[in-house]
């Protein structure tokens, strides 16, 4: 089957209302007419009857996908989701006042607690349901621990928070973080597959969950209703067993069928959620010849999907979809000449202006934080000229061999699209950041950007098309809880480690962990509001001195003249301190000032002993000034894993830039 009929599978609408069997009312007690009214009046009833099986159909092809992933076992998977769904008819009173998405987020541990329960754990069973490509799959996810394989599937098929995962897995979000790269990229690794193509590595498990049968709904509403009567874990066993010897899991042709729009990733909303319906057409996509102008080379057209399970995955891509209720969803992907030259589109229309505004947001906030392993912003560009909004992102991936990645991303009226095209990097080397605007697959995302705007912009609801598009340099966008501050992919890599950086959550800096003995600044005195601090470390690496890593804090310092001279001070305490401090050096590395901000380094070389073998310890430190902010940076190496001049000083500035957004 081609990428293109597995996108048609992912995509494919909700069959006829009349594929099941219609509800038998009149035996949702015990089975028994006669008792079909005791515990509630009949409208009542039939509508907590439909609104079970609008939930039923909604949820049931996800969770099966979900549990047989998690456990490498069809049969245990789809007992397992069977199990959650009468329990979750057993308590529908509770249940059936909860939001679509929130029904789901009740059932699914339960499921998934089920799969592994039927399962055996921590055994991985493999079974042999499902073709080549989907025991490959099985197969690199077996390879997984539990805890990564959990917190994968938690974030590539299910719409959940970061916040969610780390809480339903049960560990910190932070190292809920780490856990999903060291995933991500062990589970790429095993099927050949870039970060942002995971999804489309289960398209083939989703063919064959595709043929799974379900029962009719009553079947599950009579079994829930026995166990929610027994009230006991033995009677619920013995319901259970009564409805499996009741034919549940072999139907006949009474029986129904699930469609894969159940494997979008999103919850079927209410009808006050429901947008009203979109025509994106297909040519208003790019196509080959287009990206092969601005990119160069010969490239083809791989997927075309007119779906919301985002098989056409963004790189640094954190949900299915920026907008979680659009009226339209379409996307391509394109091969270059070489299978690793990628690149992809992804459109969709929201219900109102606001929606897109915000969808535009959350994209370049994906990038502005991209927690792809070993992924770094490099520059970003405000693009005007193209629709109403649009930017273009440089970002480096690291891994071998090294990537650069390019993307636009544009709004015009209430339509949202982004571009993005993966090519190698021409003599790549750490440090190596000279005029990235000047890249040539800046421009050629700048263009391509334009042509996708220019294919919208005619279509209803939609604003500005495309004129001259001219870039200037951009603050990087907004991203996570603490935007004024550095994250994960502001930080270069260090020289001779391949493990990404982790950061912690920002505190409150009663204490400056990134000062140095030459200046002991103070975040903490009257008049500094906002004041945070942070760490970074690469946990997985060996080998590294325990004071490795990098710091920062920052401070509002309310008016300008107040964080200009906090920052004079301490240059004019680094200029003494190699008088002042016995054994220190101090080399100044760079040094600008302005009415709108201020940027000195250094580099500090500090003894820690006056013994005959008398020990030091180098730091990079920076101090910033972004209007009334300021930022204090440092890092200390561990002997040759460290950062070059240039990386260092590129980091500050990223750090002043950052502090635009401080508040």
């Amino acid at each position: 089957m081609s990428e293109e009929d597995i996108g048609t599978i992912l995509t494919r609408a909700h069959g006829p209302s009349g594929e099941d069997a219609p509800l038998d009312l009149l035996t949702m007690g015990n089975g028994h007419p006669h008792t079909a009214n005791l515990s509630m009046p009949m409208s009542d009833k039939q509508q907590h009857a439909a609104d079970f099986e609008t939930f039923y159909k909604d949820v049931r092809s996800r969770l099966l996908l979900q549990t047989w992933a998690l456990t490498g076992d069809l049969t245990a998977g789809r007992k397992a989701v069977q199990d959650a769904l009468i329990i979750g008819w057993h308590h529908w009173r509770k249940v059936g006042r909860l939001t679509p998405a929130e029904r789901e987020d009740w059932a699914r541990p339960i499921a998934w607690r089920y799969a592994l329960r039927r399962h055996s754990v921590p055994h991985f069973h493999r079974s042999k349901d499902g073709d080549e490509r989907a025991q490959a799959t099985i197969e690199a996810l077996r390879q997984l621990p539990l805890e990564e394989r959990r917190v994968l599937l938690l974030a590539h098929l299910t719409t959940v928070s970061e916040e969610t995962v780390a809480r339903e897995v049960g560990i910190t979000p932070q190292r809920a973080a780490q856990v999903l790269q060291n995933a991500t990229r062990d589970f790429g690794e095993a099927l050949g597959a870039q970060p942002h193509e995971v999804l489309p590595c289960f398209a083939s498990m989703a063919e064959t969950v595709e043929t799974t049968r379900w029962p009719r709904p009553t079947i599950l509403t009579r079994a829930g209703s026995a166990r929610r009567r027994s009230h006991t874990v033995i009677a619920a066993g013995l319901a259970v067993a009564a409805f499996v010897g009741s034919g549940f899991a072999v139907t006949d042709a009474a029986g129904d069928r699930p469609n894969l729009e159940t494997l979008t990733l999103r919850h079927s909303p209410s009808a006050s959620q429901t947008p009203e319906g979109y025509d994106l057409a297909v040519d208003t996509l790019l196509d080959q010849d287009q990206i092969g102008t601005a990119l160069g080379g010969v490239w083809s057209a791989t997927l075309t999907s007119d779906d919301r399970t985002s098989a056409v995955q963004l790189p640094c891509q954190r949900a299915a979809l920026a907008d979680p209720h659009p009226r339209a969803v379409i996307g391509r992907t394109f091969a270059g000449e070489k299978k690793a030259d990628t690149a992809m589109q992804s459109s969709l229309a929201s219900a109102t202006t606001t929606a897109a505004q915000q969808a535009y947001a959350k994209t370049l906030g994906w990038y502005g934080g991209c927690r792809d392993s070993r992924v770094q912003l490099i520059a970003t560009r405000t693009v005007t000229g193209v629709g109403d909004q649009a930017s273009v992102l440089l970002l480096r991936d690291w891994t071998a061999p090294q990537r650069t990645i390019t993307v636009g991303v544009a709004r015009t009226g209430m339509l949202t699209t982004a571009v993005a095209g993966s090519l190698p990097v021409a003599a790549a080397k750490h440090g190596a950041r000279s005029k990235p605007a000047d890249d040539p697959s800046v421009a050629g995302a700048t263009t391509l950007l334009g042509q996708a705007v220019q294919r919208l912009c005619a279509l209803p609801d939609a604003g500005a098309c495309t004129t001259t598009p001219s870039a200037a340099v951009a603050p990087p966008p907004s991203s996570g809880a603490t935007p004024a501050m550095i994250n994960e992919a502001d930080i270069p890599p260090v020289q001779g480690v391949e493990e990404p950086w982790v950061g912690t959550p920002a505190v409150k800096a009663t204490t400056n962990i990134a000062a140095t003995r030459c200046d002991d600044a103070d975040f903490t005195k009257p008049g500094i509001t906002n004041a945070l601090t942070r760490s970074f470390v690469i946990p997985t690496a060996k080998g590294l001195a325990p004071q490795f890593g990098l710091t920062e804090t920052i401070g509002d310092f309310g008016k300008t003249r107040a964080a200009s001279d906090f920052v004079e001070q301490i240059r004019t305490r680094l200029a003494a301190c190699s008088d002042k401090e016995r054994g220190s050096h101090v080399t100044k590395l760079t040094t600008s000032s302005s009415a709108a901000g201020d940027l000195t380094a250094w580099r500090v070389q500090v003894e820690t002993s006056t013994s005959a073998e008398a020990a030091s310890v180098t730091y990079l430190m920076a101090i910033v000034r972004t209007a009334a902010g300021v930022a204090q940076v440092g890092f200390v190496p561990s002997g040759k894993v460290t950062m070059t001049d240039s990386d260092f000083t590129a980091l500050a500035q990223r750090a002043a830039e950052r502090l635009t957004y401080l508040k």
